[in-house]
C-alpha cells in the first residue's frame, strides 16, 4: 500500500513538473486591468513593463499595456511559456526591443532572455554572470557584466562587456572594462560604459569605459565621479552620466560628456535615481538615500539639454507625487509624450504605475509587479495567445 502511495505521489509530481497552463493551478494567468478608454490609431502599439522582483525571490515578471484596448496585462510571460521552469527568473534588471525580439536581462539568474516581441514566448537564453543593461549596434547587442558573485568585496573583479551575435544568441567576444559597470550607450563607433565599483564600497569605481567597437578594446577611461549608474546621449552628442555618490558625503549628481572629445563639460548638483530623455528634455527623478540622516529625498526634474539648465524643480503638478512612495522608473512616450512613474511601493508587495499627461495631471494608475522598474514601447502589436 504504501508503495502504490508513492508511486502515485510520483506521477502526480511529474505531471505537475511541467506547467500547462490549461490545467496547472500553479500557473498564474495575466490579469487584464482596464485603465483607459482605447485608441487604435496610435503609433506606438504599447509598451512592455519588466518588474524585478525582490532578490532572491525569484519574481521577475513582464506586464504589457495595449494602447488599443486600453488593458494592462499583468504578468504575461508566465502565461504564454507555461513550459518554462521558474519562469522569467530572479532580478529583472533591463529590457529592449531589437528588431522582432524583446530581451530581458534578468541579473541573479545570470541571464539573457529572448523573446519574440509580438508573443513574447521564449527563443533562448544567453548565460552571462551577473549581467546589468543591454545595448545593440549592428548585429550585435552588448551586455554589462560584473563577472563576479554577487556579494560586496573589497577585492570585486573588473567587470566586462559581453559582445553578443544577434543571429546566433552566442557571446562572441568580452571586453574587460571597470568595476562593476551598468549603463551603456552607442556613439558612432564607440560604446560608453558608466563604472561603479559599487561591491567595492566605499572604494567606488569613478570613471566612464571606452570601447572601440571595431577592435572591441577598451581604448580610453574618463574620470567623472564615483559610483557612475545611468547614461543618456542627447541630440547634440553630449552623454548624460549620473553618479550616486556615496551616501554619505558625497551627494549624487548629474554630469555631461562631450561624446566628440570624451571631455567632462558639465556639471549639476542635482540628484539622479534614473533619467529618460524625450526631446530636448530629460526627466530626472530621484530618490536619495543618506545614512546619515536615514531618510529618503525625492524629486523630480526636467534640464533642457540644447540650453544645459534645470527647467523645473517638479515635473508632476497636481500633487499626486505624494501618493508615490518610492519612484523607480521613468519614461516618455516618443509619440504622445505622456510621462510614466513607477513606484516600488516596500519593495515585496505589488508596486504602481502613474501615467501623466505632458502638463503632469495624472490620468490614470494601475497596480503592477513586484518593483516596476524598465519600461520599453513597441510599434508591434501584441499578438493573442494561440
Amino acid at each position: 500500500m504504501r508503495k502504490q502511495q508513492w508511486m502515485c505521489l510520483l506521477l502526480f509530481l511529474l505531471a505537475t513538473s511541467c506547467r500547462d497552463s490549461k490545467y496547472m493551478e500553479g500557473v498564474t494567468p495575466s490579469t487584464p486591468t482596464d485603465v483607459v478608454d482605447g485608441n487604435s490609431s496610435e503609433d506606438v502599439k504599447g509598451f512592455y513593463l519588466l518588474n524585478e522582483g525582490n532578490m532572491g525571490s525569484n519574481k521577475a515578471s513582464i506586464d504589457y499595456f495595449d494602447y488599443a484596448s486600453g488593458i494592462y496585462h499583468k504578468n504575461i510571460y508566465a502565461e504564454r511559456n507555461p513550459h518554462v521552469v521558474k519562469e522569467l527568473g530572479d532580478v529583472g534588471n533591463d529590457i529592449q526591443i531589437y528588431g522582432n525580439r524583446l530581451y530581458a536581462v534578468i541579473n541573479c539568474s545570470n541571464i539573457l532572455e529572448v523573446m519574440d516581441v509580438e508573443t513574447v514566448k521564449h527563443i533562448d537564453v544567453v548565460s552571462i554572470p551577473n549581467c546589468r543593461y543591454i545595448t545593440f549596434k549592428d548585429e550585435y547587442a552588448y551586455v554589462s557584466s560584473y563577472a563576479g558573485p554577487v556579494q560586496i568585496d573589497p577585492n570585486a573583479r573588473l567587470g566586462y562587456v559581453a559582445k553578443v551575435d544577434t543571429a546566433t544568441l552566442k557571446v562572441v567576444d568580452e571586453c574587460i572594462v571597470g568595476y562593476q559597470p551598468e549603463e551603456m550607450l552607442v556613439v558612432d563607433h564607440k560604446l560608453y560604459v558608466a563604472n561603479s565599483g559599487g561591491y567595492r564600497a566605499p572604494n567606488y569605481d569613478k570613471t566612464v569605459s571606452v570601447i572601440d567597437l571595431h577592435t572591441f578594446k577598451e581604448i580610453k577611461k574618463i574620470e567623472v565621479a564615483v559610483n557612475l549608474h545611468r547614461l543618456e546621449l542627447d541630440r547634440y552628442g553630449n552623454i548624460w552620466v549620473s553618479s550616486r555618490g556615496d551616501y554619505y558625503d558625497v551627494p549624487s549628481k548629474i554630469f555631461v560628456i562631450d561624446s566628440k572629445t570624451d571631455q567632462v563639460t558639465e556639471e549639476f548638483d542635482l540628484a539622479n535615481s534614473n533619467m529618460t530623455i524625450s526631446g530636448d528634455s530629460i526627466y530626472v527623478y530621484s530618490t536619495e538615500w543618506n545614512h546619515s540622516t536615514a531618510e529618503n529625498t525625492t524629486s523630480y526634474a526636467i534640464i533642457n539639454t540644447k540650453s544645459k539648465a534645470i527647467v523645473d524643480r517638479n515635473f508632476i503638478k497636481d500633487g499626486t507625487e505624494k501618493e508615490i512612495k518610492i519612484p523607480y522608473g521613468v519614461a516618455v512616450n516618443p509619440k504622445t509624450k505622456e510621462i510614466f512613474v513607477t513606484d516600488a511601493k516596500n519593495y515585496v508587495t505589488p508596486g504602481k504605475l502613474h501615467c501623466y499627461s505632458t502638463n503632469g495631471v495624472r490620468k490614470w494608475s494601475v497596480t503592477t509587479g513586484d518593483i516596476p522598474a524598465h519600461l520599453v514601447f513597441t510599434t508591434k502589436k501584441i499578438k493573442p495567445i494561440n
